[in-house]
């Protein structure tokens, strides 16, 4: 019982803090909500027994991505103007389409016969990804590091702000500034 109030418990977070990310207009805010969305879905790998996609959704998706996704955001710099706001020429179709992918997902989560499994003791992952990975698949996990490296060295460069030559500061910049002179006295 405490099992499944943990389960919805994790559901539920991921559910509402998706919804949040999708409606909300503050791009920072989603992103923080899209933070809580991520840990729920580790807590549910987790509670279903999948040690090392739990483990993997916090530290790629949450450690790195997230953290990519919040600094991109921070950094860019949006142009604050007066545009009219965009209404149902554009809600509407997104609508339309998002109750026709819902439908579609509910027809083929209904319609399928699901096996059932008898609920057992959860066998540990990651120590056997583990030794594959570094065994019979060292080749791709090496080479995807290399390409994540010239990924994140590309993004390096690609945000470095060019620097100003320096200029020269005129004679007169040196002194102090003085305030006017007013020719006409103010009286109390």
């Amino acid at each position: 019982m405490s099992a499944d109030l943990v389960f919805y418990g994790f559901a539920l977070l991921t559910v509402l803090a998706g919804c949040f990310v999708v409606f909300s207009r503050n791009v920072v805010h989603a992103g923080f909500a899209l933070m809580f969305t991520l840990i729920g879905v580790a807590g549910l790998y987790a509670i279903l027994g999948a040690d090392f996609l739990a483990v993997t959704q916090t530290v790629v998706y949450i450690g790195g991505i997230l953290v990519l996704v919040l600094f991109a955001v921070m950094m860019t710099r949006v142009p604050v103007h007066d545009a009219p706001r965009r209404g149902l020429d554009r809600m509407v179709p997104a609508g339309v389409f998002a109750v026709g992918i819902f439908a579609l997902l509910y027809k083929v989560a209904t319609g399928t016969a699901w096996p059932v499994v008898e609920p057992g003791a959860a066998v540990p992952t990651a120590k056997l990804i583990g030794v594959k990975l570094m065994t019979d698949a060292i080749f791709p996990f090496e080479f995807a590091s290399l390409v994540l490296l010239v990924a994140m060295i590309g993004a390096a460069i690609l945000i470095r702000e060019r620097r100003a030559e320096p200029v020269e500061p005129a004679a007169e910049a040196d002194a102090p500034d003085e305030a006017p002179e007013n020719d006409q006295e103010v009286t109390a």
